[in-house]
């Protein structure tokens, strides 16, 4: 049991250092205004996107500070690794690193841009104009 706890938090490991090599080469947008971000995490939350992440992961919290912190707040996450119930839902999940966004079942692995984000859950224009 101890070795397959050890094998698990050296892949973890491992996985965090190629997210942050992969985090090193992708640009990253600027937080835009607080309402269009919380539109967009609302959006998320509404079409059953999620984020798995971890409170070490600096990736993570970089996600996170990508929509401000008010929006961020209405981020549909998971916290992986503070708790029990976190750890077993993405153990369940097969979360193999962090931060990673599931949509429907497809999966993106590393910080997204909030670009990437709309364009990627159909967060159109519209939906903009109609979120309070």
């Amino acid at each position: 049991m101890r070795h397959a706890a050890r094998t698990r938090r050296l892949r973890q490991r491992v996985l965090w250092l190629a997210l942050v090599l992969l985090a090193a080469g992708s640009s990253a947008n600027a937080a835009p205004n607080g309402g269009e971000a919380k539109a967009l995490a609302m959006h998320l939350k509404a079409v059953g996107a999620i984020l798995y992440g971890a409170w070490w992961c600096p990736h993570c919290n970089h996600q996170k500070e990508l929509f401000g912190n008010e929006a961020s707040e209405a981020l549909p996450y998971v916290e992986c690794d503070r708790d029990d119930i976190g750890r077993k839902r993405c153990e369940s999940a097969q979360i193999k690193g962090y931060p990673t966004w599931d949509l429907n079942g497809e999966r993106r692995l590393g910080v997204l841009s909030l670009e990437e984000l709309e364009q990627w859950s159909r967060f159109s224009p519209q939906l903009k104009a109609a979120q309070p």
